[in-house]
């Protein structure tokens, strides 16, 4: 069975980086803020909750048919983690396919670092065996819309939980 691993991703500010639970402590001061939550629920988590989180999905999904790949995005010129994207890949044959997610913390948003994150992301997947990408957007999140138009994703005006399903196929 084929296993897909993250990669250092480059792009032309960013790094991005394959998590560590080392990464914890400085992306619990990246995502400690309560805002971040607003679409998605919950409430940012400590350094330690961080890094309880970051040991299950470094350890992956148990499922040899999904990888679970997460980066840390980091700015080049700054050196300073900015937010993460994930994607969490099924390789089932003919439906091989990404679910990506992103997010950017507060100070650094308004940038276009997630938007050149999320093409960096999917630009690698292209490479990978993978044959489309998805992602899940809440209807009123116009600026995470606007990060999966950017990778080349489009509504396709299915629904997932409340939230609207992007697709991009290769």
């Amino acid at each position: 069975m084929t296993v897909v691993v993250a990669q250092v991703i480059g792009t032309e500010r960013l790094e991005l980086e394959p998590l560590r639970v080392e990464h914890a402590e400085e992306m619990a001061a990246v995502l400690d803020d309560p805002a971040l939550h607003t679409f998605i629920g919950g409430a940012p988590d400590s350094p330690q909750e961080l890094r309880a989180r970051y040991q299950r999905m470094v350890a992956g999904s148990g499922d040899p048919a999904v990888c679970w790949l997460n980066w840390v995005i980091r700015l080049r010129d700054e050196g300073c983690p900015a937010g993460t994207v994930q994607a969490t890949v099924s390789l089932s044959g003919q439906d091989s396919g990404a679910e990506i997610a992103w997010v950017v913390g507060t100070p650094w948003q308004g940038r276009g670092i997630a938007g050149e994150a999320a093409r960096g992301l999917v630009g690698w997947l292209a490479g990978q065996p993978v044959r489309r990408v998805i992602a899940h957007i809440h209807p009123e999140h116009r600026a995470s819309a606007g990060v999966a138009a950017a990778a080349g994703l489009a509504p396709t005006g299915e629904w997932n939980e409340g939230e609207i399903r992007w697709r991009r196929v290769f």
